[in-house]
């Protein structure tokens, strides 16, 4: 046990994650962050003042409990600590990588009231990684239920929902439309930022645990419908994200070189462009490549074409080119994590602030090589609170370009909404649910993630799915009729 006293402990400063450097690390798709080491961890975990009313857990949609495994930690105990987290998440290792911690479990951190605060993401993965190491503390489930319930989707949202109901004792079968599982983990997140084998390790060791069954190649709404699902099943969740692209109505749009970021990550994810030179990969990118937007998304689209660039340029002399992110707003609107803003411009990516795309030219073969622009100033604050971008009058100018990745949210595909009557949904195509329940207007049907909140966290996916996992136990069980 550590005897520190509350003094000592606040005067320990915030422990620094290793990383790469920046120069190298543009060169490759290894993971940028580099975990803590042992001695880093424990250091990082003295900090915690083991506070009586812990806030940071008020902060977290999956309720982990932040100071018991932190303790555990602290005191050497690590099986302790992975058990302590699992009792809430299944997927440590994968939320402690992408969850934005800064703006949920630390913000509330007492310690960030006047400094720094307890670094919960990067000692949530410390634990995870230990755990997907050595396997210490297998998922217990209850005995069979004789219930079955179909997960449509294996991305956070659906995998939570999974893992909990296994641990219930019901029989779980997920569908997923890809040929692998994971969602948007899998195909959407870049491998620098969470390695495949770390999603397909915490995704085979629940599966290992509960005797999940996973079905790949399955589209709800063409290889099956929902209402097939209801035939078969006791219980439905749609968890099937939010996948479908948004693009300006600008001239151009339809030249070759522009495309979704949704298309350009999965493309990077599934043909293994991560894997280049070793895979001949076919995923190209231009030597002037426009990012549009400044959420995660779109620092993941540019970290990724900067790294292909370089990778291709190496060893031939050329130039690799240049990647912008092409912004509306001012950086103090960003909306994507201030880590991955960072990291995008310690490698070299370029920002255009307060600039929006008017138009795209094309070339006599139809392929991008240019886009005019017009300079924008913020007016007053529009409905999401930020200042709205108002166009100036006469300044437009021309650049250079020959890819185009549009960057700017996603709304869920309606192809599982096929053969689906009494689903009711919202104008923006999101699934109307109850808030804390997941219940949907059609009978044995739940939803979460963003299926029903559009683009939105994968800790707050989780929660959804847990929410869900939650009422749905309970009707399977008899405890609560529909």
């Amino acid at each position: 046990m550590s005897d520190l006293t509350q003094r000592e402990r606040m005067q320990i400063p915030r422990q620094e994650m290793p990383a790469q450097d920046p120069g190298i690390r543009r060169g490759n798709f290894d993971e940028v962050a580099l975990g803590f080491t042992e001695a880093l961890a424990r250091r990082e975990a003295e900090r915690c003042l083991q506070c009586a009313r812990p806030e940071c857990v008020e902060g977290c949609p999956v309720e982990v409990l932040i100071p018991q495994f932190i303790r555990a930690l602290r005191d050497g105990d690590m099986i302790e600590a992975v058990r302590v987290m699992k009792v809430k998440n299944g997927l440590p290792a994968i939320c402690g990588r992408v969850c934005p911690q800064e703006v949920q479990c630390e913000i509330k951190c007492v310690l960030a009231k006047k400094g720094e605060p307890v670094a919960i993401g990067r000692l949530e993965r410390f634990v995870g990684d230990y755990e997907l190491a050595r396997r210490t503390c297998p998922l217990d489930c209850c005995e069979p239920s004789g219930k079955k319930v179909a997960i449509v989707g294996s991305g956070p949202a659906g995998l939570t929902c999974a893992v909990d109901l296994g641990r219930e004792g019901h029989g779980v079968t997920i569908f997923e439309s890809l040929h692998a599982p994971g969602g948007v983990l899998t195909y959407g997140i870049p491998e620098f930022r969470l390695p495949k084998s770390v999603v397909h390790g915490e995704i085979d060791y629940a599966v290992e645990c509960l005797g999940i069954e996973i079905r790949t190649d399955h589209v709800i709404g063409r290889t099956l419908t929902l209402n097939e699902l209801l035939e078969k099943f006791d219980a439905v969740f749609l968890g099937t994200g939010a996948g479908l692209p948004s693009f300006l109505r600008i001239p151009g749009i339809n030249y070759n070189g522009v495309m979704s970021a949704n298309e350009f990550l999965t493309r990077v994810n599934l043909m293994k462009g991560y894997r280049f030179p070793e895979y001949d990969t076919p995923v190209k990118v231009g030597k002037r490549v426009a990012v549009v937007g400044a959420g995660n998304v779109a620092m993941d689209a540019a970290r990724c074409s900067l790294r292909l660039q370089t990778l291709r340029a190496q060893g031939t002399g050329e130039n690799p080119g240049e990647v912008h992110i092409v912004y509306r707003r001012s950086r103090a609107e960003v909306p994507a994590r201030a880590e991955e803003v960072h990291h995008a411009e310690e490698e070299g990516v370029i920002f255009d602030f307060l600039t929006n795309p008017v138009e795209i030219f094309g070339d006599e073969h139809g392929n991008v090589c240019g886009m005019r622009c017009i300079r924008m100033q913020l007016g007053e604050p529009d409905g999401s609170g930020r200042r709205r971008p108002i166009p100036i009058e006469g300044s437009e100018f021309d650049i250079e370009v020959d890819t185009v990745i549009f960057a700017l949210g996603t709304s869920p595909n309606p192809l599982v909404f096929v053969d689906a009557e009494g689903l009711e949904r919202t104008k923006w195509g999101t699934v109307v649910t109850d808030q804390e329940t997941g219940r949907t207007t059609k009978p044995r049907v739940w939803a979460g993630g963003d299926v029903v909140t559009g683009a939105a966290t994968v800790v707050s996916a989780m929660g959804a799915g847990k929410r869900a996992a939650a009422d749905i136990h309970r009707f399977l069980m008899g405890e609560a009729s529909w």
